[in-house]
C-alpha cells in the first residue's frame, strides 16, 4: 500500500469516526450519517490499496 494512500484512508476513517461521534452527541442524524459515509470511503480506499498490493506480489 502506498504510504500516501494509506495515510489518506486512515485520515478519512478517523474523520468519519469523529463526525459520527459528534453527530450522536448533539443528536444530529445528518452528521452521524456523514461520518459513517466518510468511514466507509476510507475503508474502501484501504481495501483497494490492499488488493493492489496483493496483485503486485
Amino acid at each position: 500500500m502506498s504510504g500516501e494512500e494509506k495515510m489518506r484512508a486512515k485520515k478519512e476513517q478517523a474523520k468519519g469516526k469523529a463526525q459520527e461521534a459528534v453527530g450522536r452527541t448533539v443528536g444530529n442524524e445528518r452528521l452521524t450519517a456523514k461520518g459513517r459515509a466518510e468511514q466507509a470511503k476510507g475503508d474502501a480506499r484501504q481495501a483497494k490499496e490492499k488488493i493492489k498490493d496483493t496483485m503486485k506480489d
